[in-house]
């Protein structure tokens, strides 16, 4: 297996490992992993899903135990019996993707909350509490209200909360877990901007990542993991996204354009001076028979207030729309979904899936009239009979459909939300951002999908904030920026340098 020799160290490891090993009953979660982290650095933990990233982290946060035979130093100390209290102690800061922030308390609430963990029970100190939590966010160079309900607050302005909380605890190593998986490009940037005021101010960054472009623009270094082993660590200095998604899968993908012309086609929806104020203007744009049309643009834009106008969920305020020729007045997504349009949010965990239940109930849930029997009662037959059909035709790896959704991963849990919304037979799909928070190889499988329903002559509008996934998988491209249309590019005619310019101008 192909590493690279660790780059000279010029001070002590913050922390190390060697020969680290994890089993779970009869599975090897990790094998023989050995790295380390400087002080002050910005390490990529990269791998798909599945490879162990999520074991490693919670080895160094003292959730689980490693197998004998293995060594783990903080500081040039053993870091034996290790448990989350001991980890906390050392400066060693996980921040989970959900974050685990109380929407219900302050922001200086949850910012302080670390500091009293197992502490005495005591008298609240609101004013050391707040100093604190204002101290920490000057630091960071963001302004938050602290008064404010963690549950106002937009995802990223959250992610801002989970780092403070780490740092009043006097953080030294912060792993941080998918930190942009639901931030658009605008607050991906100003996030790294922390990211880099964190390593300048010597605390270690461990930065996990499906986002290969970021992780080289922000990372000095990133370590592989595939399958639970170790493929090495390598400098981010001249790597490649492409070079950096063959170490994590072991695969070639060919990254090619695929737009085709398909002037000639039948025009499915038409979109004819579309307004709602304050959210989008004087759209108009055309999607044609087993068309991709990719839509991008920076934060604001508009992409996906519009997509909620053509799932009815919004009303426009003038302007038309049209499917096969017919107009639509769409009062709800009821009757969006009648009409032939199905909508994949670009928040797969709140509004694309119910979590609690189970993969076969939200695969079945928008097509439940179609299972009825006789006795108007949800006929056990047919809706088995539906669920093996998408599993099967959308290659979902699933041991039971009667497994919770939330045990599958992202690639899995955004293929039972395709399936949901490919069973109601729709003419036009809308897929907003859909591989947030999806590994590489996950988003390969992803878009093979789209491309056959395309081929098959489905008409989908891609919305997406990452150029690259539209320049090489859509037909045509519109660029929004403050609720309007303001650029149409067709991949391969036009450089993708010119329209990531064009966009981040």
């Amino acid at each position: 297996m192909t590493t690279v020799a660790e780059a000279p160290a010029p001070a002590q490891a913050l922390i190390s490992l060697s020969n680290i090993s994890k089993r779970f009953g009869g599975v090897k979660a990790l094998q023989s992993v050995s790295f380390n982290v400087m002080p002050g650095e910005v390490l990529c933990l990269a791998g798909e899903n599945g490879c162990g990233k999520s074991t490693l982290i919670k080895l160094i946060s003292g959730v689980y135990q490693p197998e004998p035979g293995g060594e783990m130093l903080f500081d040039g100390q053993p870091m034996d019996n290790l448990n989350p209290s001991k980890a906390r102690a050392l400066g060693i800061q996980v921040i989970w993707q959900d974050l685990a922030l109380f929407p219900e308390m302050a922001v200086a609430e949850n910012i302080a909350f670390e500091r009293n963990l197992g502490g005495k029970p005591r008298l609240v100190n609101y004013a050391a509490m707040r100093a604190d939590a204002r101290r920490i966010l000057d630091r960071l160079g963001v302004g938050l209200d602290l008064d404010a309900p963690v549950r106002t607050l937009s995802i990223a302005q959250r992610q801002i909360v989970a780092i403070a909380r780490a740092l009043v605890a006097d953080a030294r190593l912060v792993f941080m877990d998918e930190p942009t998986a639901s931030l658009s490009q605008a607050e991906t940037d100003a996030l790294l901007v922390i990211v880099r005021r964190l390593a300048a101010d010597g605390i270690a960054v461990v930065f996990v990542s499906h986002r290969l472009a970021e992780v080289l623009d922000v990372c000095s270094r990133v370590t592989v993991l595939r399958d639970g082993l170790y493929v090495g660590t390598f400098p981010t200095a001249g790597m490649t996204q492409t070079r950096l998604t063959e170490l994590m899968t072991g695969k070639i993908f060919d990254q090619a354009v695929q737009a085709r012309d398909h002037s000639s086609a039948p025009v499915v929806l038409e979109v004819e001076k579309l307004t709602r104020p304050g959210e989008y203007e004087d759209i108009s744009l055309a999607i044609r028979k087993g068309e991709i049309l990719g839509l991008t643009g920076r934060l604001g834009a508009g992409r996906t207030e519009l997509a909620l106008s053509l799932f009815g969920l919004t009303r426009p305020a003038a302007g038309a729309i049209r499917l096969n020729g017919k107009a639509l007045s769409l009062h709800s997504n009821r009757a969006a979904i009648d009409a032939g349009i199905s909508y994949v949010s670009e928040d797969r965990l709140q509004l694309g899936l119910i979590q609690p239940q189970s993969i076969g109930d939200n695969a079945t849930i928008t097509v439940l009239d179609r299972l009825l029997d006789l006795f108007r009662l949800i006929s056990p037959a047919k809706r088995r009979g539906l669920i093996d059909e998408w599993v099967r035709a959308l290659a979902i790896k699933v041991s039971s459909p009667d497994n919770a959704v939330s045990t599958l991963s992202g690639g899995n849990q955004q293929r039972v939300v395709l399936s949901k919304w490919l069973a109601t037979n729709p003419k036009l799909l809308i897929l907003d951002s859909p591989t947030v928070g999806v590994d590489v190889g996950a988003r390969a499988g992803i878009f093979a999908i789209i491309h056959k329903l395309a081929q098959e002559g489905m008409a989908i509008l891609l919305i997406s904030d990452e150029i690259t996934e539209v320049y090489f998988n859509a037909d045509r491209i519109l660029h929004m920026r403050d609720g309007r249309i303001i650029g149409d590019y067709v991949p391969g005619l036009v450089p993708i340098d010119k329209i990531e310019e064009d966009v981040h101008a």
